[in-house]
């Protein structure tokens, strides 16, 4: 969760809870869901600094449906990169994967690879629904210490950060009230982490690339590390229409400004149809 790689999941991945609080949701059935199997987003992200305003790496993000277990499931993967030139400076690898149930989008397993420099570091996660006491079986291991395997706490608002984006993407908005923050949990690396969304209201965006997305704008509370300073808020768009499509974020760092944007978009469920014409 320290480093400059969860950046790519933050992008796509807005999260929030408390308490076993969940966010308010629309009923998660497949026809009734923001997405489907054959979605593909892919994103550019900047970074500017002083002098310095550049598109350093991109990210992808895919979702398939398959089975697991024997049961219909959502296969995700996100995998960030930056881009050659930069490779020289700092080269970073990202690669989460995710499988949730299509009806109710319960997580079922979580695989997460980053490279960073020299910096490597690995989850593998099985979600134990069927315990007395649900939990999250995690295999980790990293450049800087050997394959371990712990047990995380687990409830029914607790996701992994690429099941938390889907489901977000489903927020009942006739329930969410502008100014109020909304909680949920989610699971990386060793623990679980609590981020707030608040509701800011709707603005026409501008989307280098891309066009004016009628969008929904929240701000999300980050948390501290080496990069994120912790004092202020990460800010995502998402479209205003039945995809909810993130298109949009900023981020301040420690140092300089981190921001992203949606570069396309294919295999939607829905008509893209807050990309003003």
């Amino acid at each position: 969760m320290k480093r400059a790689a969860l950046i790519f999941t933050m992008l796509v991945v807005a999260s929030f809870a408390a308490m076993a609080q969940c966010m308010p949701l629309r009923p998660l059935v497949k026809d009734n869901l923001a997405f489907k199997g054959g979605e593909n987003l892919s994103y550019k992200i900047n970074f500017k600094w002083g002098a310095i305003n550049s598109d350093v790496a991109s990210a992808s993000l895919t979702l398939d449906q398959t089975t697991l277990n024997g049961k219909p499931v959502f296969a995700s993967r996100l995998y960030g990169q930056t881009a050659k030139f930069y490779d020289k400076f700092f080269k970073l690898r990202e690669d989460f994967q995710s499988w949730f149930l299509v009806d109710g989008l319960s997580p079922q397993k979580f695989y997460r690879d980053t490279r960073e420099g020299k910096y490597w570091c690995r989850n593998d996660y099985r979600f134990v629904w069927n315990a007395a006491q649900p939990y999250v079986s995690a295999t980790l291991e990293t450049s800087r210490k050997p394959e371990f395997s712990m047990q995380i706490p687990l409830d029914n608002c607790t996701y992994d950060v690429m099941t938390l984006f889907y489901t977000a993407r489903n927020m009942d908005m006739s329930r969410v009230n502008v100014g109020q923050p909304y909680p949920m949990t989610f699971a990386v690396a060793d623990d679980v982490f609590t981020v707030y969304f608040v509701f800011l209201g709707r603005e026409d965006k501008v989307v280098k690339g891309l066009g004016t997305v009628k969008a929904m704008k929240f701000s999300v509370e980050v948390v501290e590390g080496d990069f994120f300073t912790g004092d202020s808020d990460l800010t995502l768009w998402f479209s205003d229409d039945e995809n909810r499509i993130p298109v949009c974020f900023e981020a301040p760092l420690k140092i300089g400004m981190v921001s992203g944007r949606l570069a396309s978009a294919e295999g939607l469920a829905h008509p893209f149809s807050s990309l003003r014409q």
